[in-house]
């Protein structure tokens, strides 16, 4: 039950790495935020990898080009969905927020089934209604009905939450192709890998079209160097996690990141939960869940 342990730690990690971002994105932007947990946590995962290493005595797996292709997606993709992320708690509150984005198997489903032919049973579409009920009793206010502004943060949530999907699948495809190594070795390698290659990519992006945003992460170095570490730690989680069990299982032991985020937007934030809003989260978690234990 290692992977069930390190996977609620990686969710609590990850609600506070979350809550660092938020609060870093209205000093530096949402991609400046985007490019701290990449950066900054890049040092912290080298440092994890040599000591997991020396204590194991085994050394680094080199990766082959198919390991590269799944980390490479699994990277682009993660950064796609923190920045869609930033975005939506910038604009929303913050539990909220990370209730949206746990509808990411609801998504995953839909493009196994359009795009790959994965089966799709009628029982399975029971829970992505359920889901998708969840979602709409979150975005929809009774007084205002359902209007365009309404649907698009929810929208949007549910994008970053697809595409933190892909990043996982993207990340264990890689962690899985490493022909050397335990589970800790191989997990550890491809976070490192993976914060290379988003750190190179960043870098760039905001050197040519960014560079305020990148001068501003560097200036606020202190928090941005806390957000790193909690980054880092919780992706070492994530990544042993799955090393050793499926993606399905660990994405379904992320979903209690929700009732840590409640927790930090009521007594970090001060936002408060309607009872609505409680309703809608319990309705989008049971079908998720559902979802899941049917696949």
């Amino acid at each position: 039950m290692i992977w069930a342990l390190v996977s609620l730690t990686a969710a609590a990690l990850q609600t506070l790495r979350n809550a660092m971002q938020s609060g870093l994105t209205a000093r530096i932007g949402t991609i400046g935020a985007t490019q701290v947990r990449f950066l900054f946590g890049l040092p912290f995962a080298v440092a994890f990898l040599g000591l997991g290493a020396w204590v194991t005595g085994q050394a680094v797996p080199w990766p082959s080009p198919k390991v590269l292709g799944f980390a490479a997606m699994g990277g682009v993709a993660q950064i796609g969905a923190t920045a869609l992320m930033l975005f939506v708690m910038k604009t929303n509150g913050f539990g909220i927020s990370t209730a949206w984005l746990k509808g990411e198997p609801v998504i995953v489903a839909l493009i196994g089934w359009a795009v790959l032919g994965d089966p799709l049973t009628l029982p399975m579409l029971g829970a992505i209604g359920l889901a998708v009920a969840g979602v709409l009793i979150l975005s929809l206010r009774p007084e205002t009905g359902a209007r365009l502004a309404e649907l698009q943060p929810a929208a949007l949530g549910l994008l970053a939450g697809a595409l933190f999907g892909l990043s996982a699948i993207g990340f264990r495809g890689a962690i899985t192709g490493l022909e050397s190594g335990d589970f800790l070795i191989r997990a550890l390698t491809v976070l490192v890998l993976a914060l290379v290659l988003q750190s190179g990519l960043l870098a760039v992006w905001m050197g040519l079209f960014s560079r305020p945003a990148l001068l501003g992460s560097l200036a606020a170095w202190r928090p941005s160097l806390t957000a790193g570490f909690l980054g880092a730690a919780a992706s070492a989680c994530w990544f042993v996690a799955f090393a050793l069990a499926s993606a399905a299982h660990v994405r379904t032991l992320a979903l209690t990141e929700v009732i840590f985020a409640l927790i930090v937007a009521r007594w970090h934030f001060g936002q408060s939960v309607t009872p609505r809003q409680l309703t809608g989260i319990a309705v989008l978690m049971a079908g998720v869940a559902l979802l899941l234990l049917m696949g």
